[in-house]
């Protein structure tokens, strides 16, 4: 699957949810929100930043899905300001989780402040970041985006 694709995927998805929620204004401000509050479980699964506490990380499939989540709103943010991305920007950059989490919610609020593809480009880079070192592949990200995306259309189904 090209990563283009997941761009679709996402825009189907949130035209079903715009359908069955009967959204008809822009939830960009929303979107923002939400993707910055998935950040933060992300970071809550890590547990990188609790120096107070000698319980470890949540198991891998728990942080991946919620990376993933955080993937959801990015895409739907980007369709909703006419922005992609050809490809996935995959960077090899060992840095602090902690550092990570702090720079990735900085360019959120900037881009949420400032709807560019410069700024948009960055959030995508800042994953990539996070996502070399929480160790997950395009393919682990595709594969599930794709279960996540399942599980968002049923949940829409089932009155969440």
């Amino acid at each position: 699957m090209e990563f283009k694709e997941l761009f679709e995927m996402q825009r189907e998805l949130d035209a079903f949810i715009e359908k069955t929620q009967k959204i008809d204004r822009d939830v960009f401000k929303e979107k923002g929100l939400a993707l910055m509050i998935e950040l933060a479980e992300l970071a809550n699964e890590t547990r990188c930043f609790k120096f107070w506490s000698t319980k470890g990380p949540s198991e891998r499939d728990v942080i991946l899905e919620e990376f993933v989540d955080s993937i959801h709103f990015l895409l739907s943010l980007g369709i909703e300001k006419e922005l992609s991305l050809d490809a996935w920007p995959e960077i090899s950059m060992k840095q602090d989780l902690t550092d990570c989490f702090l720079r990735t919610q900085d360019q959120i609020l900037t881009f949420i402040h400032q709807p560019n593809i410069d700024h948009y480009r960055s959030v995508w880079q800042c994953y990539g970041v996070l996502a070399y070192n929480l160790g997950f592949t395009l393919d682990d990200i595709i594969q599930a985006y794709i279960a996540k995306n399942e599980k968002n259309y049923e949940r829409q189904k089932n009155g969440y």
